[in-house]
This record gives C-alpha cells, structure tokens and sequence, in this order.
C-alpha cells in the first residue's frame, strides 16, 4: 500500500488578532491561514479534519469536523488548497497540530499530519 501522506504539504501561517481579544478577561484571538499542497502523483480529496490546540495552561481541547471552512478540497497533483480560519485561547500563547484524513480517487484513505505551530501575542516570546 502506498504512503501518500508525505504526497501532501502543510504551510502555516499565524496572526494575533488584537482587536477581537479581551486579555483582561483571558480571551486571545488567533487567525491561521493554512496551505495545502499536493505534491504527490495522485488526486486527494480533504474528508476531514482533527486538531489538537493546547494553552500555556495545559488545556486542551480537540476539534473533529468534515472538511474545513465548509468544503472538501479536491487537489488534483501540483494543485493547493489555502483558507483562512481562526481560534480562541485563554492565553497568550498556544500550539497547535493535527491532522487531514484525506482519501484518493480511488478509494485509499491516509492521514496528512499537520505539524505543531505556535500561536502567540506579539513580542511575548523571542
């Protein structure tokens, strides 16, 4: 069986969303755009997603869905896939990681992992 989930690159890219948080009352928003590379020979489709998003005090909470931003990407090879999404931490800095399970034209179902990223308030860590 084929290993197709290195066929798939993951890029992130974060933002502190100042005028949406309320540090006073432990409320941090962060915005990730994500990039979605299909690098393989083979078509894949985004079933799903899981992510695993932890605060700077251990909490964790899980989020399991269908696609994301509502859709399912159909990345044909050399195609990408980019969208914008965001979260809420109760402080001012988190990580995040998961994973994609996607599935090719013919059937074969793999996960893409996305690697661990920070999110943090601007000037907090150096």
């Amino acid at each position: 069986m084929d290993d197709f989930s290195t066929d798939i690159r993951i890029q992130v890219s974060t933002a502190y969303v100042d005028d949406q948080s309320e540090p006073g009352s432990s409320r941090y928003v962060f915005a990730y755009t994500i990039t979605i590379h299909n690098q393989g020979a083979v078509a894949a489709k985004l079933k799903s997603r899981h992510w695993i998003i932890t605060d700077a005090n251990g909490k964790v909470q899980e989020v399991n869905g269908d696609g994301v931003v509502g859709e399912q990407p159909h990345l044909k090879p050399g195609e990408q896939f980019r969208y914008s999404s965001g979260t809420v931490l109760e402080t001012p800095v988190g990580a995040m990681q998961g994973l994609y399970r996607m599935e090719t034209d013919s059937g074969q179902r793999f996960d893409a992992p996305i690697p661990p990223f920070t999110l943090a308030v601007p000037g907090l860590l150096h």
